[in-house]
C-alpha cells in the first residue's frame, strides 16, 4: 500500500521518518505482507493537537455536514470493499468468504447504520423545563484490535464523526494494513483536517500517551481485559471517559428440549467463526448430561466438516490464528485440557495435517469438562469447544455465570418463554437466542470485567456524547 510507513495527522498522509518499523506477518504463510512504522508519544502528541484544533469547528457543524461526509465513506467504502476483504485475508488470515461476508459486509451495515441513526437522532430534547442538549464528547482516543481490524474500528468512528467528536485513532500493530485504507477512504470522503488522525504503534508506547494525553476527553478501547485495565489507570489521573469492550468466555445453555443436532452443529460451528478469535465466540457449550454422550458424536462431525486450507479459496471455513503467541497460547490450552482429564474428542494442539506452514490450529472439541478446568475458565481465542454436562437448569445458570467475563450469552429452546426467564438470570450484556439473524443495531458490550459501556445502534451513538441540561428557557 501507497502509505503503509506513513501516520495520518491533520489531513495528511505523513511520512514517519526515523521511527522504527515493524513488519506485518500474514498468519497464513508467515512471511511479510508489509511494514508499518511504529509511533511515538511525541506524534501522538502532534495527533491530538491536531485533534484538539479541529474540534473547535467539527463540534458545531450540522447534521447535513455530516451526513454527507459519512454517505460519502459509505460510498467509497463500497467501491474498495474487495480491498478491504483481500487487506483482511492477508494481514490476519480470515478465509476470504468470512472476509467477505462478515468482515467486510459487518463492517458497511455499522457504516450505514450509523447513517440511520443520525438522520433522525434529537441533539435537543425537553425534560419537563429543562432543554436537554447531547454535545460531542471532545477528542476521542480510540484503540482497536486484530481480530477485526476495520469492523471494529468502524463501529467506534463513525459514531464519533456522526456526534461531532474529533479522533485519534491506534489500530492494532497486528493487523494495521486495512486500517490504512480506511484512513484513505477518510481522507477521499473529505473529512475535514485534524479531524481524524491514525498513529500505528504499540501499546505501552502509542496506546498509553493515547490514554494519559491530557487534551484527550475519552478513551475507547477494544482489546483483553489485562490491558483495558492499564488503560483505566492510565486515563484516571485526567478523570477522561473510558469506553471498554473487553474479553469474554460465552457459555452456550443447550436445553433438554432441543433439536440437539441442530443446536450442537449451530455451536460448534459457530464457536469457529474467526478461527475462534472472536470474544463473543460460544466456546462452553452446556448439554443435558443424559444428552451428553449424543452431542458428543454431533460435534465431532461438525468440527470435522470444517475446511481447513488455503484462506484465498471460497472454500475454506478455517484459517489460522493471528499470530506465534496466540497460536503457542492456544495449543497450551489445548493440552492443558488433556492434562486436567478433559476427554478429547477431535483435533488437538498439532498442526491439521494439511497443512505445513502458518499459525492453523486444529478445530478441536472437548468432552467431559467441568467448570474449574481451564479449558472452560480461560478465554479461548481459537478454535475449541467445550462440552460440559449439566443436571438441571439452576446449574445450567450457575456454571454460565461462574467466570469473570460478561460479554455474551447463548441459549437453545423451543420453549421462547422458558428461553426469556433463562436469559433474563445470565450476567451478558447479549443473549443470543436460537442463533437468531445478525443485527447491526443490537448494542454491544459486557458486564463483570467483559468492560463498561455499549457500542453499535442508539447507544453505541451516544457512548460519544455528553448530556447538557440548559434550564431557564420557558417560563415557570
Amino acid at each position: 500500500m501507497k502509505y503503509l510507513d506513513h501516520f495520518y495527522i491533520d489531513g495528511r498522509f505523513v511520512p514517519a521518518g526515523d521511527r522504527p518499523q515493524r513488519v506485518v506477518v500474514n498468519p497464513a504463510t508467515e512471511e511479510p505482507a508489509g511494514t508499518i512504522a511504529m509511533g511515538t508519544a511525541e506524534d501522538v502528541d502532534l495527533a491530538v493537537r491536531a485533534a484538539r484544533r479541529a474540534f473547535g469547528t467539527y463540534a458545531f457543524s450540522s447534521r447535513e455536514e455530516r451526513l454527507a461526509i459519512l454517505r460519502r465513506v459509505l460510498d467509497l467504502f463500497d467501491a474498495r470493499a474487495e480491498e478491504f476483504e483481500r487487506l483482511t485475508t492477508l494481514e490476519m488470515g480470515a478465509p476470504i468468504t468470512f472476509a467477505r461476508e462478515a468482515q467486510i459486509a459487518g463492517s458497511r451495515a455499522h457504516i450505514a447504520d450509523t447513517i440511520r441513526i443520525l438522520e433522525t437522532y434529537e441533539f435537543e430534547r425537553l425534560a419537563g423545563r429543562t432543554l436537554l442538549s447531547f454535545e460531542p464528547v471532545g477528542v476521542c482516543a480510540l484503540i482497536t484490535p486484530w481480530n477485526f481490524p476495520v469492523l471494529q474500528i468502524i463501529t467506534k468512528v463513525m459514531p464519533a464523526l456522526a456526534t461531532g467528536c474529533t479522533i485519534v485513532l491506534k489500530p492494532s500493530e497486528y493487523a494495521p494494513i486495512s486500517p490504512m485504507l480506511f484512513a484513505e477512504v477518510l481522507h477521499d470522503a473529505g473529512v475535514p483536517a485534524g479531524v481524524f488522525n491514525l498513529i500505528n504503534g504499540d501499546g505501552p508506547t502509542v496506546g498509553e500517551a493515547m490514554s494519559r494525553h491530557p487534551d484527550v476527553d475519552m478513551v475507547s478501547f477494544t482489546g483483553s481485559t489485562r490491558a483495558g485495565v492499564q488503560v483505566a489507570k492510565n486515563a484516571a489521573d485526567t478523570i477522561k471517559r473510558v469506553h471498554q469492550e473487553l474479553g469474554g468466555n460465552s457459555a452456550n445453555i443447550l436445553m433438554p428440549d432441543v433439536d440437539l443436532e441442530a443446536a450442537v452443529t449451530k455451536g460448534v460451528l459457530g464457536a469457529y467463526r474467526n478461527a475462534g478469535q472472536s470474544c463473543t465466540a460460544p466456546t462452553r457449550m452446556l448439554v443435558p448430561r443424559r444428552l451428553h454422550d449424543e452431542a458428543v458424536e454431533i460435534a465431532r462431525r461438525a468440527a470435522e466438516s470444517v475446511v481447513v486450507g488455503d484462506v484465498n479459496d471460497d472454500a475454506t471455513t478455517l484459517g489460522p490464528v493471528v499470530n506465534q503467541r496466540q497460536f503457542e497460547r492456544v495449543k497450551s490450552l489445548i493440552d492443558a485440557g488433556i492434562a486436567e482429564g478433559a476427554t478429547l474428542v477431535t483435533g488437538g494442539s498439532n498442526m491439521p495435517a494439511n497443512m505445513n506452514r502458518g499459525f492453523f490450529v486444529k478445530p478441536t472439541v472437548f468432552a467431559d469438562v467441568t467448570p474449574e478446568m481451564s479449558v472452560a475458565r480461560e478465554e479461548m481465542f481459537g478454535p475449541v469447544v467445550s462440552l460440559i454436562p449439566y443436571d438441571g437448569t439452576e446449574q445450567a445458570i450457575a456454571i454460565t455465570n461462574d467466570t469473570p467475563y460478561g460479554l455474551a450469552a447463548y441459549l437453545q429452546s423451543k420453549d421462547l418463554a422458558v428461553a426469556k426467564r433463562v436469559a433474563s438470570r445470565l450476567r451478558a450484556g447479549q443473549v443470543m437466542i436460537n442463533h437468531p439473524s445478525w443485527d447491526a443495531s443490537a448494542p454491544f458490550g459486557g458486564f463483570k470485567q467483559s468492560g463498561n459501556g455499549r457500542e453499535c445502534g442508539e447507544f453505541g451513538f451516544e457512548a460519544f456524547v455528553e448530556v447538557k441540561a440548559v434550564g431557564g428557557l420557558h417560563e415557570d
